[in-house]
């Protein structure tokens, strides 16, 4: 007996299942076993592929705010000239090529008050057209918002959400407070200024849109007694390639400057991530392996209900190996069909997140994403190959093991018993 003739009988079984009422019951059971193995690998697509498309979408919105690399000053006095130090970490051997912007800033925290209400927020002092070079944000508002920040015009620009949480539009006054007072005959004195607002950016993310306030970097210099810019913004052409650079410029620039990359500023929120998705892959992937075992109590209710049919072939000449060979395609049928099947429900969903999820929040009257707590306010996807494959891979190992016990019992069957009663 050949391959295609076991490949022939195991998939006849598998579509068996109408002519009685046993066999209809088995091939509803090997149908619920495709159908969760299918649901499981779905799950672990849609899953994997939003939680991809969540960090994307948060990394992508944050480096519109933040650029790739910072270069500060270790003792925070300020540098002297910013653009000689853009221009050591550009002659570095072998990463030059990979800096495409430079700009300067101040940062600081800082309390901003109107009236009764007072927030903390995060300031940052920069050069709106050197800005535009590193950030996707600054490049946009360039010419409309930060334009008007100028040097002695003590204006600032807040987030949306900061500016509505204290109730200010543009053209109105609010009270910044510096850390470090002023020492008077009277004691310590906080350090008090009036800014102008002179715009407000939506960045998309929520924590900079409700704790980011951009000044001036002649203004914040001043305001917060620094020599000059505590530091230089670097865009880089490939932002993976952040940490690897940064590594470089840290040993090149020496221990009076101190570099940090976008992945370790926010590195905690990233490893967060990552362990979710771990976890998740895990989870999601016992589900896959509790369908792909339905295919054991399936395939072992086939081979009682066969033993006449495993008698007879055995009778033609069949070996035992043959006949686990068909019991084997049977239930790798089923679970790649299953996979299959998985995979193009998963896709399906992943691809069209964008328009399910509104559609159920609407239904719902609910929020699935509140902008407060999962910084974006929408549901992002991006369904990756890396992601798909090890999925497909562990479902049909799954599938197969499932039906090796079930195979080699069915190749145990001895004609002479099974045919004893028919």
């Amino acid at each position: 007996m050949n391959w295609p003739y076991e490949l022939q009988v195991g998939w006849r079984y598998t579509r068996a299942g109408r002519a009685g009422r046993r066999n209809g019951f088995i091939s509803f059971i090997s149908g619920v076993s495709m159908f969760g193995i299918a649901l499981g690998v779905a799950a672990l697509i849609i899953v994997l592929s939003v939680m991809n498309g969540f960090q994307k979408e948060v990394r992508d919105r944050m480096l519109s705010v933040i650029a790739h690399i910072e270069v500060f000053d270790a003792q925070s006095n300020g540098l002297a000239d910013w653009r000689a130090t853009a221009d050591r970490a550009r002659a570095v051997p072998g990463i030059g090529s990979q800096i495409v912007g430079a700009a300067p800033f101040v940062a600081a925290q800082a309390l901003i008050a109107r009236g009764d209400d007072m927030r903390g927020a995060i300031v940052r002092g920069i050069s709106p057209n050197d800005e535009a070079t590193v950030t996707d944000l600054a490049a946009q508002l360039k010419d409309s918002t930060l334009s008007k920040l100028t040097p002695g015009g003590w204006g600032v620009v807040l987030g949306m959400e900061l500016a509505r949480t204290l109730g200010v539009k543009e053209g109105d006054k609010i009270t910044l407070v510096a850390p470090g007072g002023q020492v008077t005959p009277a004691g310590v004195v906080p350090r008090l200024k009036q800014l102008t607002v002179v715009g407000t950016f939506n960045a998309g993310h929520y924590e900079y849109d409700s704790g980011l306030a951009l000044m001036h970097v002649d203004d914040a210099a001043k305001l917060f007694r620094v020599e000059g810019p505590t530091g230089v913004q670097l865009k880089l052409r490939d932002v993976q390639q952040a940490r690897e650079v940064g590594n470089q410029l840290s040993v090149a620039l020496g221990p009076q400057l101190r570099v940090s990359d976008w992945t370790r500023t926010n590195r905690n929120w990233f490893d967060a991530v990552q362990i979710e998705k771990r976890l998740m892959f895990i989870i999601l992937t016992l589900i896959v392996a509790v369908a792909a075992f339905n295919l054991v109590s399936t395939l072992v209710m086939t081979v009682t209900d066969k033993q006449s049919d495993i008698a007879i072939l055995r009778t033609l000449g069949a070996s035992p190996r043959s006949i686990m060979g068909i019991f084997m395609v049977q239930g790798a049928a089923s679970g790649v069909i299953g996979t299959l099947a998985g995979v193009a429900l998963g896709l399906l969903v992943a691809f069209n997140v964008d328009v399910i999820v509104p559609f159920i929040e609407r239904m719902l009257h609910t929020s699935f994403l509140p902008g407060s707590i999962y910084l974006i306010s929408r549901m992002p996807s991006d369904p990756q190959i890396s992601d798909i494959v090890p999925i497909v891979i562990i479902s049909l190992i799954l599938a197969f093991v499932a039906t090796l016990y079930p195979s080699w019992r069915a190749s145990r069957v001895q004609p002479a018993e099974a045919l004893r009663y028919e």
